[in-house]
């Protein structure tokens, strides 16, 4: 009976299931037919686009492209420190891209490298850079990765066009001059509870060893809490401590997610990065609500960042009529991550490396000295003080020539469009080596590697043979909105610490600068630090 069953059923089912097996195959074909062309017709045909037009760099590998090579490199000069008080860290940083823009880029060529399937040009010439930088024509937009990006931040730096326009428009009044002076009380209260800490633990011979770079990303997370959040402070270092792990989560991710799906697969890492961002948005949403409760009820919003942010997006709303033209509760949230992600660690990086430089060179920690006593004495900066100070700021612009904390700026091609008399198609990234650009003889002068701060002495735009050299904090319209916020700090920062120490290198510090996203020291910043 159950034969006789199955002979009446198979006939009638056999059809739908020829159908179920064909379309199932046909997506599948279907699916293999988009990775390929990702993964070897569109590279190959992108190439042979590129090195018709002259370029010339290295050639593509199925999937990877240079990265096995680049991690094989890299792995290799990490292993190596530097002599100390040597800067020329550009082959230590990038190996492979520094041996293939000897062998190609010469004359400043554009040269091509591979990101997985993605094919990079990197532009060294300052003049092409600004051409690219400027986006004159509107057919580059930032190189972003998507995944990560949601689990970091989809704040301003994320958005192109008419988004960016409006999220920048918004923004822009909390990062005013005038709005900074009113954040100095936060800074230097920060950096006082940090000085304040060193000293106590200067043992009896006088002196206190301190690895000083993660006590200074813990002084610019404050430093940004209070600055960002004003009462909500507490709850702000939370943000901070886990956008901190995100942060370094994130990086583990980096050189795998050519691979597609990455983001996407069940592995420990993933999981945590989602449940780390729920905790954050969570958080984030609790502060933002009760601000805005504050708001309604006439509280001054005057004192930090999130209170003007909130200010600005209510102002743009009336303005244009209609609640659907301001930011929505997502793109607040956003752009508060953005605030921590961007703001501390561009500060502690430049600070770091500005403490380190000056253990290096005490010469020039003397002369910031007495510059910074000559003008305030023992008593605390104030923001008129802060913008005269000379010396001070020739070293910061210093150390972000020899040390960038972005080493590189990426674009990508979204159509056809010609860069120096080069056409590009579609689909090509554009990199900005800004390390690269900062150490070119030909540009700074034989002595590019030497920690020479009386270089910036006449201002930016006469310490090279290029004004548009100098690119910490990028260039054109997209340029950082942070940067006055970050050298202020970072003045606010050196002025206190040394009004009352001197530091010097600790015995146990290795000169090993290294980079994922931002440029720090590999094996930490170990300073002696002295009270005066």
């Amino acid at each position: 009976m159950v034969f006789r069953g199955w002979l009446m059923w198979a006939p009638a089912s056999a059809p739908v299931l020829v159908v179920f097996g064909l379309l199932f195959g046909l997506a599948l074909v279907w699916q293999a037919g988009r990775l390929l062309h990702r993964l070897w017709w569109r590279p190959r045909r992108l190439e042979k686009a590129l090195r018709a037009r002259g370029l010339r760099g290295s050639s593509y590998r199925f999937l990877t492209g240079d990265l096995a090579e680049e991690s094989r490199r890299r792995k290799e000069a990490w292993a190596r420190p530097l002599p100390l008080r040597c800067h020329d860290i550009a082959p230590r940083i990038k190996p492979f891209l520094h041996d293939t823009l000897g062998e190609h880029g010469k004359q400043r060529q554009p040269c091509i490298t591979w990101f997985g399937p993605t094919p990079e040009v990197n532009i060294t010439d300052p003049e092409l850079a600004k051409v690219v930088l400027s986006n004159k024509f509107g057919h580059l937009e930032r190189v972003r990765f998507k995944e990560v990006s949601k689990l970091l931040s989809q704040g301003l730096t994320y958005h192109e066009g008419e988004k960016w326009v409006k999220h920048r428009r918004i923004i822009n009044p909390a990062f005013q001059l005038e709005k900074l002076k009113l954040m100095l009380p936060a800074f230097s209260a920060c950096c006082e509870e940090l000085i304040s800490r060193w000293i106590g633990s200067i043992g009896c011979d006088g002196s206190y060893e301190v690895d000083c770079w993660p006590e200074l990303k813990s002084l610019t997370g404050d430093v940004i809490s209070r600055t960002a959040f004003g009462s909500s402070y507490l709850e702000g270092r939370r943000v901070f401590e886990l956008q901190a792990e995100q942060f370094e989560r994130a990086m583990k991710c980096m050189q795998k997610i050519s691979i597609p799906g990455y983001m996407s697969l069940p592995i420990e890492n993933n999981r945590k990065m989602h449940q780390i961002n729920k905790e954050i948005e969570s958080i984030l949403r609790g502060i933002i609500g009760k601000k805005m409760q504050a708001m309604k009820e006439g509280e001054s919003t005057k004192d930090d960042l999130l209170g003007i942010l909130l200010e600005s997006n209510t102002k743009h709303m009336e303005e244009n009529g209609q609640s659907s033209q301001g930011l929505t509760m997502k793109d607040i949230v956003e752009e508060c991550k953005l605030f921590y992600f961007a703001g501390a660690e561009t500060t502690s990086v430049l600070l770091t490396w500005a403490m380190l430089l000056l253990s290096m060179h005490p010469e020039w920690q003397d002369r910031a000295r007495e510059e910074i006593l000559g003008l305030f004495r023992k008593n605390k900066p104030d923001y008129e003080g802060l913008s005269r100070l000379k010396i001070v700021t020739m070293i910061l612009y210093e150390v972000l020539r020899l040390y960038p904390p972005f080493i590189e700026i990426g674009r990508k091609t979204y159509k056809e469009m010609e860069i120096g008399g080069v056409t590009y198609p579609a689909g090509v990234s554009i990199k900005i080596p800004v390390l690269f650009i900062h150490h070119d003889p030909d540009t700074w002068g034989s002595d590019v590697h030497e920690f020479k701060p009386e270089r910036f002495s006449e201002g930016i735009s006469k310490a090279s043979k290029d004004p548009g050299a100098f690119l910490p904090f990028g260039w054109g319209p997209r340029i950082c909105i942070g940067q006055n916020f970050a050298l202020l700090e970072a003045k606010m920062a050196l002025c206190l610490i040394l009004q009352r120490l001197e530091f010097e290198l600790a015995p146990s510090y290795t000169h090993a600068p290294h980079t994922m996203v931002t440029l720090h020291p590999m094996h930490g910043a170990q300073i002696k630090v002295r009270a005066i």
